[in-house]
């Protein structure tokens, strides 16, 4: 791997771990001010709802600059986001900045992968960066949980400032206050991110329109870019997979907690740690597959998306610690396994079809608008007072029913289309050996 990698895997792992410490912070403190369990729930579409908003825009603007320097501007974003949480702004709209933030983040952290690395590299970067990725979802959930602990945030609230009085009364906006310099850190990273030289595309604004109109030129241009991965045999399949996957991966961090409370009885800080455990089963999967998958056998692993889905429902029946955490881990594994090789398929297509950062984008909204989907139907179900066994039971057996109709589409394929099928697989089989 190129050095400029080990950099952009830094970046990302300390602006990771902040966003997720901070995802523990936001549940504790709509807790603590007594807020209702839906607008708990609500804090993973409302992360989602900047990724769908802007996603025709993002992709263009990381295209158009050096992405470190993008990454730089969106850890500043997640900035404003915590300093709004930590100043009274309510947490569901300042974590809604934070995914402003994050949106903005995304196609240039993994667009920048295809630039640096050929296309023989991608599964392996991308089982590097999903590992590191659920490493730091795992401490930062950790970290969160134990900053709004009894032991260690009695401990931040013991300090005083002479002469100053800073407002930070609890526990969540102690918390917070140790967040901002880890997204610091994060930005000095970002600062760090060497030129990779790729050809950047310009948004072509128009002097004379208003910037309004022309940031509406670019939904077309969008459109067209998600039509054209949707038509591809291989990108829509792949598109559909990771979308899925990451709907179901992005609501799991608050279905455990709340499985967590009602099967187990734990508290926001005890559950963080099951969280943690799911991100490690995801973290083995992830790096099995970097090393043993290509991206022409991606299609093989669709089976174990509806594995997922059946082990979502069986959640409901575990309510024992000792079964929980080998049964999280596997559940954790099989998605990390599917991911990586689908995840590096998607972005080979995207790349060859219309370039890194709208590919990139298009993928984003797509995830997200499935995040915000089963966001709002679990969060709507606990709204309507359905159990939280009943919100697992329903969302589980959802993500197993689409994922076997992803595979009946990739067998239609196979089908009625297997000059074409065969001709991308070659492609991608081509670069995966030799790029």
């Amino acid at each position: 791997m190129k050095r400029g990698f080990y950099t952009i895997m830094s970046a990302q792992f300390f602006s990771s771990l902040a966003d997720n410490a901070l995802f523990v912070t936001a549940v504790e403190l709509l807790k603590s001010d007594g807020a209702a369990e839906w607008q708990r729930a609500a804090l993973v579409p409302m992360f989602a709802l900047f990724y769908v908003v802007l996603a025709p825009f993002v992709g263009a603007f990381a295209d158009s600059r050096p992405k470190g320097e993008v990454m730089l501007m969106s850890n500043t974003i997640k900035v404003v986001g915590c300093l709004m949480m930590l100043f009274g702004v309510h947490p569901l709209l300042a974590y809604a900045v934070v995914g402003l933030g994050a949106a903005a983040y995304s196609p240039a952290k993994y667009g920048i992968l295809t630039e640096l690395l050929p296309a023989s590299q991608l599964v392996k970067a991308n089982g590097w960066i999903e590992g590191l990725t659920i490493t730091s979802i795992i401490l930062g959930v950790l970290l969160g949980g134990q900053l709004v602990g009894p032991n260690l945030s009695a401990w931040l609230l013991s300090f005083d400032l002479p002469f100053v009085t800073t407002g930070v009364d609890t526990s969540a906006e102690a918390a917070i206050c140790l967040l901002i310099p880890l997204y610091a850190l994060a930005a000095w990273f970002n600062k760090r991110i060497p030129y990779t030289g790729a050809a950047l595309i310009p948004m072509r604004l128009d002097p004379e329109k208003t910037m309004a109109r022309n940031l509406l030129a670019l939904v077309p241009d969008f459109w067209h870019c998600n039509q054209r991965l949707w038509h591809d045999k291989l990108g829509q399949i792949s598109l559909a997979t990771t979308t899925l996957f990451w709907g179901v991966s992005g609501n799991l961090r608050y279905i455990v907690l709340a499985w967590s409370a009602a099967a187990l009885g734990y508290t926001t800080t005890q559950a963080s740690s099951l969280v943690g455990v799911v991100a490690i089963g995801t973290a083995v999967g992830a790096v099995v597959a970097s090393m043993k998958m290509r991206l022409d056998h991606a299609t093989r692993l669709m089976p174990l998306g509806i594995a997922m889905g059946c082990f979502v429902v069986a959640m409901n029946f575990i309510d024992n610690l000792w079964l929980a955490v080998p049964f999280l881990i596997v559940l954790g594994g099989l998605g990390g396994f599917l991911v990586v090789p689908m995840n590096a398929l998607l972005q080979h297509r995207g790349h060859n079809l219309m370039g890194a950062g709208r590919s990139i984008a298009v993928q984003n909204l797509n995830e997200q608008l499935c995040i915000l989907g089963l966001g709002f139907l679990y969060t709507f179900s606990t709204g309507m007072g359905l159990s939280a066994f009943g919100a697992i039971t329903a969302f589980g057996t959802l993500v197993g029913y689409v994922m076997w109709l992803i595979k009946l589409w990739h067998e239609h394929n196979h089908k009625h289309h297997r000059e074409e099928l065969a001709r991308l697989m070659h492609i991608a089989r081509n670069d995966d050996l030799h790029g």
